[in-house]
């Protein structure tokens, strides 16, 4: 996995949120030598850009634009990467509430970015997948909660039993060609309607 992050790297999309200075043409220079597709913005805007990697400076005369950029939720974030110039409680505690994956120091150094980046990327992916595998079970879960409940309406308002109720289910979503969840949602929907209650 590690060799094609490294692989992946080149061509990635990489926004550098920094000051226009020195520093600023330094960075963009390394990455642009690792093979990344690099803009730059300053200051800070209001929404994250449409990157795969952001470098963010943790600029203090800029927090309050840094903490309203943080509080936007796009679909995705991309991997964030701080950089900071010094460290302080004020610059470390923005670091941690960022969600940054990896910091660069200024100065900048060839050494170490491609590291960084790479490290960055490896941590970004394994959480989406975490994200993502988290969701597809919450998914579940609730689709097992409410078919719980169509068959609990079934067994009160039918007398089934409990077998008898989840066959009902599963006939009535094969001929209707829909998942059993979305079958058991309209029955509960169906109940409330009705004003049937389950027991329990």
């Amino acid at each position: 996995m590690a060799i094609q992050i490294l692989k992946d790297l080149r061509g990635l999309r990489v926004h550098v949120i920094h000051p226009p200075d020195e520093e600023r043409v330094s960075l963009v220079e390394h990455l642009r030598r690792i093979g990344c597709s690099v803009e730059t913005v300053w200051p800070v805007p209001a929404d994250w850009p449409a990157a795969d990697i952001v470098l963010l400076a943790i600029e203090q005369d800029a927090r309050a634009e840094i903490v309203r950029l943080l509080k936007t939720d796009p679909h995705t974030r991309p991997t964030l990467i701080a950089v900071v110039g010094y460290e302080n409680p004020s610059t470390l505690q923005l670091v941690l509430e960022s969600g940054a994956v990896a910091v660069v120091e200024r100065p900048i150094r060839p050494f170490g970015l491609l590291t960084n980046l790479t490290i960055a990327r490896s941590l970004w992916l394994e959480r989406e997948e975490a994200r993502k595998r988290f969701a597809k079970l919450e998914r579940k879960l609730s689709g097992i909660q409410k078919i719980q409940k169509a068959k609990s309406i079934l067994m009160e308002n039918q007398g089934l039993s409990e077998e008898d109720a989840y066959q009902s289910i599963r006939r009535q979503a094969m001929a209707k060609r829909v998942p059993m969840e979305d079958m058991a949602v309209s029955i509960i929907n169906a109940a409330e309607l009705l004003n049937f209650k389950p027991r329990g």
